[in-house]
């Protein structure tokens, strides 16, 4: 079996290991091609050169010439595992859009975290150096709302390759939180990491392919 090493964090926070069970850490290239092929978004989505005709993905080969991924799908889908998230992740370093955007919906959060506004910064120092994303300034975190059922915390992260952002909403106790990059990532990384930060207890992640 051959794995795919992850890069350490440099003690900067958790790493994947710390959230993940080892057996979801080990991505053998049958188990990976065999996933990005359930993938409902893998069609439209190789810009290489087509794969040979006996190729059992063949079927889900789309070529978009010149066009590239102008006119590839985009989503949004839902992703499931780790797995299915670094098949998302290996779509975007393979050109197969110009960005990742990722809505995570986390709810039943611990309320004492979500109203911390040094908690908050904490969460994206920790999640840019996990999912590797280099900051750019400040995070700005400064509390909204007059009508208390949507008063909160809002984050704004400016990252190199673009944007992290989220709302916590107090009334609620859940989170909104959107990464967007033009730099690929695991989608689900940032899920588990969020859930496991704030503590939630149901979640929802929605992916869209930027083009």
């Amino acid at each position: 079996m051959t794995k795919k090493k992850k890069r350490s964090n440099g003690g900067k926070g958790l790493g994947a290991r710390e959230i993940f069970p080892a057996a979801e850490m080990d991505f053998d290239d049958e188990r990976m091609s065999r996933n990005r092929r359930s993938l409902k978004f893998s069609k439209g989505l190789h810009k290489s050169s087509a794969p040979d005709e006996d190729a059992d993905y063949a079927d889900d080969y789309t070529d978009y010439g010149e066009g590239g991924y102008a006119d590839a799908p985009s989503g949004p889908f839902v992703v499931n595992s780790l797995m299915e998230g670094e098949a998302v992740k290996e779509q975007v370093e393979n050109n197969a859009c110009w960005g990742l955007a990722s809505a995570v919906d986390l709810y039943g959060c611990d309320p004492d975290l979500i109203r911390d506004a040094d908690a908050i910064k904490r969460f994206v120092v920790e999640l840019c150096d996990l999912i590797e994303m280099k900051r750019f300034g400040e995070t700005q975190v400064v509390h909204f709302g007059e009508d208390e059922r949507v008063a909160g915390f809002s984050m704004v992260q400016l990252i190199e390759t673009s944007l992290i952002s989220a709302h916590f909403a107090n009334a609620s106790n859940a989170v909104y939180l959107d990464v967007f990059s033009c730099k690929a990532y695991n989608p689900y990384l940032v899920r588990q990491f969020a859930v496991n930060y704030f503590k939630g207890g149901d979640s929802s992640l929605q992916v869209s392919m930027r083009r």
